[in-house]
């Protein structure tokens, strides 16, 4: 068993923060692996998650209470903005759109934006361990 934990089983924000809108032939009825059932029109050529275009969203998908221990009912089979959405500082990226979800439920952001990553290592010359070696921020 891993000894990383991931932060979105205690999160679950983005899933009652956002509305989740996809092309309508990712749903089962029509050839893709969306529960039509948990889907519902948004236009002609777009679904969304049911409970998602509420004026308090929350997708119907989504099992436990934001900022305690949540899951995805249908996680191998979301839709692509469900697939898409990283969680803030995933591969050094920082993504305001998670920590603005995280803060509505009183969550601390996950990836500070005003530091630069390191991205890179390289030795200094004549350095004989790891602990000389001079880090670059990415800028």
């Amino acid at each position: 068993m891993s000894d990383i934990v991931n932060p979105c089983v205690s999160c679950g924000a983005c899933c009652a923060h956002f509305r989740v809108s996809f092309y309508w032939a990712e749903a089962d009825d029509a050839g893709g692996q969306v529960p039509a059932a948990m889907t519902e029109p948004l236009n002609l050529l777009m679904r969304n998650m049911r409970g998602t275009n509420a004026r308090a969203p929350r997708c119907v998908a989504l099992q436990g209470e934001p900022g305690q221990c949540v899951s995805c009912g249908i996680y191998e089979n979301r839709p692509t903005p469900c697939r898409d959405f990283a969680m803030s500082g995933e591969n050094g990226v920082w993504n305001e759109a998670c920590d603005r979800a995280r803060a509505k439920y009183g969550l601390p952001p996950l990836f500070p934006a005003g530091l630069p990553s390191v991205t890179e290592s390289y030795v200094s010359l004549g350095a004989s361990s790891a602990s000389d070696h001079v880090q670059s921020p990415d800028l």
